[in-house]
């Protein structure tokens, strides 16, 4: 009654203690996809410093726990990129995530805000097809470069909408967040891949107590300074390239066996630096020095040596020329968040063309086969002429009171996310973080090695910490082995 009479009393004065704000709820429909699969959305706003401005709509996909009675909670996922899609990813979970996982788990993938289907970042598919090489070599390339940046970003903003300018990490992990609330759940746990390692990490500098498990396979260091970025990537691209060697050198099934490989790669090198070598793929096309790093980058991910053996040869065989055949229409935009996203996240800004050349010339004398890591490299030089600073530039990681233990993965021979990188968040982390170390090759770990599924997979199900210093052998890598 005394209840009753202080809420009367409060009416009269026009006093009303503040109403908790009910979460957003999420309307789940089947994906048409899989049966399997329910599909939702989410509206958030577009800016967070502006919660009544405009708003944008997360796409999600979940996969609920197939043993409901012995559910253990949320699993959000994500597979790294930046670009790449959390949704698709969970489609396919089947073929990635192990069977007790998807048991206990309802598998939650949503696409972070200006990719796949969030709110997708827009930009004109023949502007970035006229994107300029990312190994810029004169003055007048890089003034191009600078140039061709300025008017990409102004392109993709009048065409992606209010939120093209708060694509960052931060905001994805607010995002996150509401979607956490929106399912009803007090804790999650989150898998993070590669980009998604750095959600994994900001997630858990804001948010400790609404974690209850965090894995982050092949992980993001964003302490990284410029040349600590450049210098740690290219490093583990380069030593990618002599893991291919070694195979080679080794295995009977490597087509380019018993001939001096750094001589044929190093005449390659030449040869597409003067525009002489052809796509192997498309001999319509011209292989230039850039593109040949690519490919060979693109081949350690797995890796796939066997099938690099065969592109290099195939690419220094003489090859005529053959009329190029016309392209099917094209839409006239793509979704690129690549270096919308980056140029958010890390501070790689140079002082101009002679401090690149610099960097470059360092980076060539440790790598004399890689030269420089592509992807630091499409970073950096995505960045260059970038019309607005980060939002959120690289920092120490500070991990906050309460923050449970998380587990590190990563592969010694990891071409995009090196070693050294894991080592050192795990050490910014500090107790009682664990760091797996799988003493193979590839970039993502979780599935190359069903000892490291297994580990992942009972300290998600359980939160059992990993013993200091574990290990996990490598695996041969599929379909022909190392021996």
């Amino acid at each position: 009654m005394r209840a009753v009479l202080m809420v009367i009393t409060l009416l009269a004065y026009g006093i009303m203690p503040p109403v908790p704000a009910r979460a957003a709820t999420i309307a789940w429909t089947v994906c048409p996809e899989d049966a399997k699969v329910q599909c939702g959305e989410l509206k958030v706003p577009a800016d967070w410093a502006k919660p009544a401005g405009p708003t944008i709509t997360l796409t999600m996909a979940r996969r609920p726990a197939t043993d409901p009675a012995h559910r253990i909670g949320v699993l959000l996922v994500n597979p790294g990129g930046p670009g790449g899609s959390a949704y698709d990813f969970t489609i396919g979970a089947t073929g990635f995530f192990g069977e007790e996982l998807r048991k206990r788990f309802d598998i939650v993938g949503v696409d972070p805000r200006g990719v796949g289907r969030s709110a997708p970042v827009l930009c004109s598919r023949d502007l970035l097809d006229a994107k300029p090489s990312p190994l810029v070599e004169t003055e007048q390339q890089y003034a191009a470069m600078v140039t061709f940046n300025r008017k990409l970003a102004a392109d993709c903003a009048a065409r992606t909408g209010a939120h093209f300018g708060h694509v960052d990490t931060g905001s994805v992990v607010r995002d996150f967040d509401s979607v956490r609330a929106a399912l009803g759940e007090q804790k999650i746990n989150f898998y993070g891949a590669s980009y998604g390692t750095l959600i994994g990490l900001q997630y858990a500098e804001r948010y400790p107590s609404r974690l209850r498990g965090l894995v982050l396979d092949s992980v993001m260091d964003h302490s990284a300074d410029l040349d600590t970025f450049l210098t740690r990537e290219t490093d583990a691209a380069q030593n990618a390239f002599g893991e291919f060697v070694k195979w080679c050198d080794s295995n009977k099934r490597c087509v380019l066996r018993g001939q001096d490989l750094l001589k044929l790669w190093a005449s390659a090198m030449v040869k597409a630096r003067a525009g002489q070598m052809r796509n192997p793929y498309d001999p319509s096309l011209k292989l230039s020095l850039s593109d040949l790093l690519t490919a060979a980058f693109t081949a350690f991910y797995e890796p796939q040596w066997y099938s690099f053996a065969y592109y290099l040869r195939d690419a220094t065989a003489p090859v005529a020329a053959k009329r190029r055949r016309a392209a099917p229409p094209a839409a006239d935009l793509v979704d690129y968040s690549f270096s919308p996203v980056i140029c958010e996240d890390w501070n790689l800004r140079v002082s101009g063309f002679p401090a690149l050349q610099w960097r470059m010339r360092t980076l060539a004398a440790r790598a004399p086969q890689m030269l420089v890591s592509p992807l630091a490299l499409s970073a950096l030089t995505g960045c260059v002429g970038w019309p607005s600073p980060p939002d959120n530039p690289q920092a120490v990681v500070t991990p906050p009171p309460g923050l449970g233990p998380i587990l590190l993965v990563n592969s010694r021979h990891d071409p995009a996310t090196a070693y050294a990188w894991a080592h050192n968040v795990a050490a910014q982390l500090g107790s009682p973080t664990s760091l797996l170390t799988y003493d193979g090759w590839g970039h993502v770990a979780y599935n190359k090695s069903p000892c490291v599924s297994g580990v992942v997979d009972k300290y998600l199900l359980k939160l059992r910490p990993v013993a200091p210093g574990a290990h996990c052998p490598p695996e041969n890598p599929e379909p022909f082995g190392v021996g």
